[in-house]
């Protein structure tokens, strides 16, 4: 009877041993960067801007197409309201008059990476080669030092979270997204950008047919409802 009972605490020891190990692996695979939301520091991305004031943001991630800018921005100044610009390094490289345009009419320039890489699944070198590239670009084409990073499709990592502080950039988020992108419907559009406006918001938009269309009437919207639109940085204070 002894020697059962030996037996059974051997393999329920064992057993125990096994699952620990398991469940060990397991957690060190979720804490590696690509399902990492803060970096070693502590840094950690930014979602909204300042809860307690009245404003709100509009962020333009622009990789592509220079078509509709012009009207964006002309639609913008209509309304006096500034927005912030988040530039893909490869389309300033093409489209360094757009650029400048943006930024001389008063709008935000941010860094939007620089060949639109998924950065989660970059090291911290890679992480900081696609901010600073287009960094660089942007203050050889305007002069101007930008400090604020969107990554490509919301994607980030520990590392990217390290090389954006590393190089003074703070990491910026959205609270309402209009996924513009996909849905070329502005009324969807309109919906999602207005849709329980908050201060701090920051609305993430594209520079797209549909967004331009909409974009006067979010504009008068979100001012009817009280909020100033204002750039990013001007939001964070």
């Amino acid at each position: 009877m002894k020697k059962i009972s030996e037996k059974l605490f051997i393999n329920i020891f064992a057993n125990v041993i096994i699952c620990l190990v398991i469940v060990a692996v397991f957690s060190f695979s979720l804490g590696g960067d690509i399902f990492t939301t803060a970096s070693a520091d502590g840094e950690k991305p930014i979602y909204n801007g300042n809860r307690g004031g009245k404003s709100v943001s509009l962020m333009f991630n622009v990789y592509q197409g220079t078509e509709y800018i012009d009207g964006i921005i002309e639609t913008l100044e209509s309304h006096g309201a500034n927005a912030t610009f988040f530039i893909g390094g490869i389309w300033a490289e093409k489209n360094g008059d757009a650029v400048q345009k943006i930024f001389d009419s008063g709008n935000e320039l941010g860094n939007h990476g620089y060949l639109h890489l998924d950065q989660n699944k970059l090291g911290i070198e890679k992480n900081r080669q696609e901010i600073e590239l287009c960094h660089e670009l942007i203050k050889q084409l305007t002069g101007y030092e930008m400090t604020l990073f969107a990554p490509p499709g919301g994607a980030f990592s520990s590392a990217t979270l390290t090389a954006a502080k590393e190089l003074g950039y703070k990491m910026i988020m959205w609270s309402k997204d209009t996924i513009d992108w996909r849905d070329h419907d502005s009324e969807i559009i309109f919906s999602r950008a207005t849709k329980n406006v908050a201060g701090g918001d920051l609305i993430l938009m594209h520079p797209t047919k549909e967004t331009l269309g909409a974009l006067d009437d979010i504009l008068t919207e979100i001012e009817n409802q009280g909020f100033e639109i204002v750039t990013v940085s001007e939001n964070l204070k």
